[in-house]
């Protein structure tokens, strides 16, 4: 019933499947569209999935920024559990690459082109970091997933939709 502490579960299983390397990979899904719960937390009355299909409203936008600012207030909480654990020579946050955004540039139109995405963590050093990167219009999601591929020492020639790599340097 209560989404902080929830997530806060869920980073401490990932946290400790990815120290006990149970896993190097996992995916989270912080929206919970077929129960459609509110998250008092966020400030808004209305639940996510819904709150996505804000047509051209500006008080709709405005209320599903809330419920992004508060799902993403719950990252610091993950990457301080990562920075934290010591891996090696290092921690885990700096061997770690995680993906935080949406699969839905524009939720009223299902659009998955120049979607916001959040990159950190170091990936043993595939990533600098510090960086703002723009797309050019009509780029593929999945451009940046082939590039992190291949970053990661896959030789895959495509994935998804991709049109080819996505520069993840300045």
């Amino acid at each position: 019933d209560h989404f902080a502490e929830h997530m806060n579960l869920m980073w401490d299983l990932q946290a400790l499947a990815f120290q006990s390397d149970m896993t190097r990979v996992f995916s989270l899904k912080m929206g919970r569209d077929s129960s459609a719960p509110v998250d008092p937390g966020s400030g808004s009355t209305s639940s996510f999935h819904p709150a996505s299909h804000f047509g051209s409203s500006p008080e709709r936008i405005l209320d599903f920024h809330k419920i992004n600012r508060y799902h993403i207030s719950m990252l610091p909480y993950f990457l301080e559990k990562l920075k934290s654990t010591v891996d090696g020579d290092g921690n885990l946050l700096e061997k770690t690459v995680i993906v935080y955004g949406s699969p839905m540039a524009d939720g009223n139109i299902h659009n998955h082109r120049r979607c916001p995405l959040l990159l950190l963590g170091h990936g043993n050093g595939m990533l600098e970091g510090n960086l703002h990167l723009k797309a050019p219009d009509g780029t593929p999601m999945a451009n940046v997933f082939l590039s992190l591929m291949h970053k990661s020492g896959m030789d895959d020639q495509t994935f998804g939709d991709s049109s080819g790599e996505f520069a993840l340097n300045g």
